[in-house]
């Protein structure tokens, strides 16, 4: 009896530790669902979703990167170059939405490959090279906009911002659930995925076993870029305006979803579903601190406090489940 007793006890704290990222935004949401009356309603969940639609898609496009070791900290301006190049190509070139979107996705691409470049090929340090995208990629954004916001036409990539599939589903939702879903599909089922995930976590080894990494880091950097554009055009059409200082810290917002999601920094460790929780738990922070009436800056401490404690909990997660 005492065995089973013991057996049971260990399944418990293996469950518990396995699904903490689960867990948090469980009573997370339960806690803020005690502490506002109007954190549950409709209008607010819908405004959550809408507002961090960007992020998520962003982020899934981080955890790419960190999965083979790497950081990219260019995420954000290039986010400022998507949401500025597709205003930009709509109001002074006139170009339909469509076209003004795909110059911004293969921009922004082009800009993770050139990253991924210098990492693959020059073995660049990732936080050297994303660090000097970021900068030139901000420049970018400044000049396109000759640093100032751009206005949309009325009616034209605004109606994506705010169309829905039904009144509690937008189509910004559905967007980033389907990039979450073909992220969760590539990591899982193709060899794209598995090898990226094996360089992340012994890059030599992959190496002796004949698999030519270059291409594969190289690709987890374009797909960060191209992520991020993705999030620069969700900003655009969410405010009908291309500024050039949108994106700002989104970097550190996605690298802290990403930790908070169990992705390990190292590398080789980390799912594109628990970095969606790990959005939404910072999500659900800032939603009820506004709520709250609660300034920017306590909001930020509490940030940095919870990136803190996911990442001693994934310590203690890999120590006991190892």
């Amino acid at each position: 009896m005492a065995q089973e007793k013991g057996k049971s006890t260990f399944s418990v704290k293996n469950f518990i530790l396995k699904n903490n990222t689960y867990l948090i935004l469980l009573v997370l949401f339960i806690v803020c669902s005690i502490v506002s009356r109007d954190f549950l309603t409709l209008s607010n969940l819908v405004n959550i979703c809408q507002q961090y639609a960007s992020t998520v898609i962003v982020s899934i496009g981080m955890l790419f990167v960190i999965l083979t070791g790497g950081i990219d900290l260019s995420v954000g301006s290039i986010v400022a170059i998507g949401s500025v190049l597709s205003a930009y190509s709509l109001s002074s070139w006139g170009w339909g939405v469509v076209p003004s979107c795909l110059i911004s996705l293969l921009l922004g691409t082009a800009c993770g490959l050139f990253t991924g470049f210098l990492v693959a090929r020059t073995d660049m340090a990732p936080f050297v090279a994303s660090l000097a995208m970021m900068t030139m990629a901000r420049g970018i954004a400044y000049m396109v906009s000759n640093g100032s916001p751009i206005m949309t036409p009325a009616g034209s990539i605004s109606v994506l911002g705010t169309a829905k599939v039904f009144p509690w589903l937008t189509w910004l939702a559905v967007i980033a659930v389907i990039i979450v879903a073909v992220a969760w599909f590539v990591i899982n089922y193709l060899s794209f995925g598995r090898i990226t995930i094996a360089i992340g976590s012994n890059e030599e080894a992959v190496h002796l076993a004949g698999i030519n990494t270059f291409p594969v880091k190289m690709a987890t950097y374009a797909i960060s870029g191209f992520c991020s554009a993705i999030g620069g055009i969700i900003a655009c059409s969410r405010t009908g305006i291309g500024s050039p200082a949108v994106g700002n810290g989104l970097e550190l917002d996605c690298i802290a979803a990403c930790v908070i999601g169990g992705a390990s920094l190292s590398g080789g460790i980390g799912s594109p579903v628990k970095t969606v929780v790990g959005v939404l738990v910072l999500a659900l922070i800032g939603n009820i601190m506004n709520l709250l009436a609660v300034p920017s800056y306590p909001q930020d401490v509490i940030k940095g406090i919870i990136i803190i404690f996911a990442v001693l909990l994934q310590k203690v997660t890999n120590k006991n489940t190892k």
